[in-house]
């Protein structure tokens, strides 16, 4: 049996649960140890670097926590894209759903890239992003 492999659409959401430990992460680090292509977006490396820089500024992570943090997105199982979805997807979406705009701009880039990849499936704990995803037929990874 010739089974092909996941394509997994990571967002910050499910990245953020990879780095600190929440009641989803052990479901999310079993899936980050599945064998497939998982893709992480500059969009998401720039919310999660965010995030973990602005709880570095509230001293709640040392130094040496934060740099161990930047490494794990570094050396990840991710393979990292430089991609934007275009504007005619954005304002269709936008007009489907109610997302902020890091949702819609995630929706638009996992529907541009299951062009390419129709077995992609989004890895999210958005329920927003899900519900639209659902909607625009991408597989959600199921946790």
């Amino acid at each position: 049996m010739n089974k092909k492999l996941a394509v997994i659409y990571w967002d910050s959401t499910a990245l953020l649960s990879f780095l600190f430990k929440d009641g989803y992460s052990e479901q999310v680090v079993e899936k980050a140890n599945q064998k497939g292509v998982h893709l992480l977006t500059t969009l998401t490396i720039a919310e999660v670097c965010t995030v973990i820089s602005r709880i570095h500024r509230e001293q709640l992570l040392s130094e040496m926590i934060t740099d161990s943090l930047f490494k794990i997105m570094e050396t990840g199982p991710w393979s990292k894209l430089n991609i934007v979805p275009d504007s005619r997807s954005l304002r269709e979406l936008a007009r489907k759903w109610p997302l902020k705009g890091s949702g819609l701009w995630h929706l638009a880039t996992a529907k541009t890239l299951q062009r390419e990849f129709p077995e992609l499936m989004i890895l999210t704990l958005d329920g927003e992003l899900a519900r639209a995803s659902k909607g625009e037929n991408l597989r959600l990874v199921v946790l």
